[in-house]
Parts: C-alpha cells; sequence; structure tokens
C-alpha cells in the first residue's frame, strides 16, 4: 500500500514541476518568427511528414529496409502511445483551467505521452543507427519536435520525454522484426 501512495505522491510533484515549467514557458516574451519557426518544426512529427518518409519503400536495398525500420518502428510507437494516452488520460495543458493558452491546434485531449515526438523519433533513429549526418540531423529534427511540443503549450515535458522514449523503443523492436 505504502508503494502505491508513494508512486501517487510522486506522479504528483512531476505533475506540478511540469506545470511550473510550462507555466514559465508561456510568461517568456518571444519574437513572432519564433512562434511560426515551432507551428512549422511541429508538423514534422505529424502523420503526413512521418508518412512522407515511407517513400523511402519506393528505393532498393539498404534504404528499402531504413524505410521499413522506419515504417514499422511508427507503427510500433503510434499504437503504444494511443494505449498509454488512453490508459493514463492526462489533460492537455490547454484544457486545463489553470493551463496557458495553446499557440497550436490541440489535436486531443490527452497529453502524455506526446505522439508527435514519438513519431519523430522512431523516424528519425533509424538514420542515426546507419550512419552518416543525415542521422544527426533527423534526430536534431526530432528533438526540435518535442520541442515545439511544449513551446506550442500542447504538451509538458514529461509527455515529449515519454513520447521519445516509446519512439525509441519502437525502433529497437522494429530492428529486431526486420533483422
Amino acid at each position: 500500500m505504502e508503494e502505491g501512495f508513494a508512486m501517487r505522491a510522486f506522479v504528483a510533484q512531476v505533475g506540478a514541476l511540469d506545470r511550473a515549467w510550462l507555466q514559465r514557458i508561456a510568461a517568456r516574451r518571444t519574437p513572432p518568427w519564433l512562434d511560426r519557426g515551432f507551428r512549422s518544426i511541429t508538423h514534422l512529427g505529424g502523420a503526413a511528414a512521418t508518412i512522407a518518409l515511407g517513400a523511402l519503400l519506393l528505393i532498393p536495398d539498404a534504404a528499402r529496409r531504413l524505410g521499413i525500420v522506419a515504417l514499422t518502428a511508427n507503427v510500433l510507437s503510434h499504437l503504444a502511445v494511443q494505449l498509454v494516452k488512453r490508459s493514463v488520460l492526462r489533460e492537455r495543458p490547454g484544457l486545463a483551467d489553470d493551463g496557458p493558452v495553446p499557440l497550436a491546434r490541440i489535436p486531443d485531449a490527452y497529453s502524455f505521452p506526446s505522439g508527435h515526438s514519438a513519431a519523430a523519433m522512431a523516424m528519425a533513429l533509424p538514420f542515426l543507427i546507419v550512419g552518416g549526418p543525415l542521422g544527426l540531423i533527423a534526430v536534431g529534427v526530432a528533438l526540435a519536435v518535442g520541442a515545439s511540443r511544449v513551446y506550442l503549450r500542447v504538451h509538458y515535458v514529461t509527455d515529449v520525454i515519454a513520447g521519445q522514449l516509446l519512439g525509441a523503443a519502437g525502433v529497437v523492436v522494429a530492428m529486431r522484426l526486420v533483422s
């Protein structure tokens, strides 16, 4: 029984810290170009961008395998995200009574974990594993997608971290399935 209480207390503390971080971010004055930039970057974790990377499946040999791993990882992480979202039911910051006004459209009512962050990481890590500068750029973009979700006030920091971890886990499983 004490473990359950300790876990609830831990979750409450993390939630309070998440809300405080987001309130601090929302209180900062930023130039309009930064808002526009993050609104653009955030779409790189959306369905259209991640599905567009599926074009790698049309290229023979190594690129095709990379495309299969990335798309499999994306599907697996998406399923995990939806399962966790529907289990945890954490309200998005922009929907909370005391939450900051979101700077982007809220895709659904639930915040934890971030699907955009999961998808971006699931698509980026296979490129990093293959190697080369494209992998570093892809992971940088995935991290920027995660940052955009917090900046735009549609996710808490822990939503993004959990999403990125689910995306990475999807890559590990996909690599084993595809190899």
